[in-house]
């Protein structure tokens, strides 16, 4: 039998959550089988989307109780708006499944995608860097790419030659990997928000991170976040590593990079 796709595995594991839910309608809220298929649930939605995402705060938000609980009401009210919670759970389970079935590519698909990629000439050492204000941050990764024998793509290193930002940047954007730096280098919060601003990273680097995410998947590409940075909405998938003094990110980074295929000799890293 031919092993499941990415794609295949996920949609199957959110399958076998939806279809339990019809032997729970005849249960109730405080059943133990309820209570276990609530956890399955939140487990299998995380290790689909991450465990951060919006997909599992929505679907915690699911009520399965009265909104208002008054005094005497009756335990039919109660099952009611069980069955109704339950309801929603099944709603947005097939949606997420819908979502993985539209916007997922298959294993295939990646591959094609890729080797069109290769076909751009895109060479098997190049990691762009995509960075704001942190020079020290930018110039530490840079050259822990370099011990690695990687050539790190630096947008601002590279020469004009005539051209406008967004041209170079499309240019030298060939590549098959790209390391985010978020670093807390803005400030913002939304307009109604009364709280204080919270650290932010430039908006080139948004904009730089939703387009390598989308031309060359969520699996290549790897945000380093400094401090207490706000990460980005949306952006699911992606894997989020500290970038911190004691260097743990350098052996994820490595892992990344020969997940994707890079050649490297990760002992090369830490010679001095």
């Amino acid at each position: 039998m031919m092993e499941q796709t990415k794609k295949g595995k996920a949609i199957g594991r959110l399958r076998q959550v939806l279809d339990k839910v019809p032997e729970l309608k005849g249960l109730s809220l405080s059943s133990q089988e309820f209570k276990k298929w609530r956890r399955n649930a939140e487990v299998a939605i995380a290790n689909t989307f991450g465990s951060e995402s919006s997909h599992v705060s929505h679907f915690n938000k699911i009520r399965y109780a009265p909104s208002v609980r008054i005094s005497g009401m009756p335990n039919s009210a109660f099952q009611t708006a069980y069955v109704r919670g339950l309801g929603s759970a099944a709603a947005m389970l097939e949606s997420m499944m819908d979502e993985i079935d539209e916007y997922w590519e298959n294993e295939t698909e990646a591959s094609q995608s890729f080797e069109s990629c290769k076909s751009e000439q895109i060479t098997a050492k190049e990691v762009f860097i995509v960075h704001g204000r942190d020079e020290g941050a930018r110039e530490k990764v840079a050259r822990f790419l370099e011990r690695l024998a990687l050539k790190p793509v630096v947008l601002h290193e590279q020469p004009n030659e005539g051209r406008t930002i967004i041209e170079k940047f499309e240019d030298y954007a060939h590549v098959r990997f790209a390391v985010v730096l978020l670093t807390p280098d803005d400030t913002g919060k939304l307009k109604d928000d009364k709280r204080d601003f919270k650290p932010r990273a430039r908006q080139n680097v948004i904009f730089e991170f939703g387009y390598f995410a989308g031309k060359l998947g969520r699996e290549r590409v790897c945000a380093l976040v400094k401090g207490e940075v706000e990460r980005p909405s949306d952006y699911d998938g992606v894997l989020y590593i500290p970038l911190d003094d004691s260097g743990g990110w350098e052996m994820r980074l490595i892992q990344e990079l020969k997940s994707a295929g890079y050649d490297i000799d990760a002992n090369q890293a830490f010679k001095r």
